[in-house]
């Protein structure tokens, strides 16, 4: 554990306090210009579901199993109020990214490329793949939207933060540890990739107070 990881794992937190407090909020998915992607949220389940398969076989200090436990609880109740609760808010219409493809795709990748080839190890392997993508549903979003509402680009904007700070904490293990794990940076390196246009905007148009456009 250190600063980078700790602030990383806390910006996580944060979007889904964000997000949870958004949805009971307005009693909604939807928004006055801008939806979140069921999606996207159901692939973060499956990120965390094959993830942590070792949650009560490979316990390694109380923090550890703590956030492992909240973000699979927290991921099928967002899931849960999406599906359930709040139905009658979620247009599928609007949420038509092709996310069988990602899926697939990670899978077959995780069935080539692991470190070893166990059912733990590539459920874990997976996950790593689809946590690379699974943000790609809720940005197709914003694109036809094209504009989004400044708590949605809150929620974003932690979550993206989540993962580039933990690109610092591996640099930092690197030059500390002598830590090197490939699989997990190069995705987490095209996770990042994909919020750069992402938070250009956000920089330059929403931290000014304005609204939050997509160029024409």
């Amino acid at each position: 554990m250190n600063l980078f990881r700790l602030v990383a794992d806390l910006m996580h937190l944060v979007s889904i306090f964000i997000l949870l407090l958004k949805m009971q909020k307005t009693r909604s998915v939807a928004g006055r210009c801008s939806r979140i992607s069921f999606k996207t949220q159901a692939l973060y389940a499956t990120v965390f579901l094959t993830r942590y398969t070792d949650l009560f076989a490979n316990f390694q200090s109380l923090y550890n199993t703590t956030m492992k436990v909240f973000f699979i609880a927290s991921s099928l109740y967002i899931v849960f109020l999406m599906k359930f609760k709040f139905k009658a808010t979620n247009d599928p219409r609007l949420d038509t990214f092709k996310a069988q493809y990602v899926v697939g795709g990670a899978a077959a990748l995780a069935l080539i490329v692991n470190y070893a080839f166990t059912v733990q190890e590539v459920l874990w392997t997976f996950s790593i793949y689809l946590e690379a993508v699974a943000i790609l549903p809720q940005l197709f979003m914003l694109t036809k939207t094209g504009e989004a509402e400044v708590i949605t680009t809150h929620y974003l904007f932690a979550l993206g933060t989540y993962r580039g700070l933990y690109l610092v904490n591996w640099i930092y293990r690197y030059w500390t540890e002598y830590y090197v794990d490939w699989i997990v940076w190069i995705a987490g390196a095209v996770q990042t990739g994909l919020y750069c246009d992402f938070f250009y905007i956000y920089f330059t148009k929403v931290l000014k107070g304005a609204k939050f456009e997509l160029p024409q």
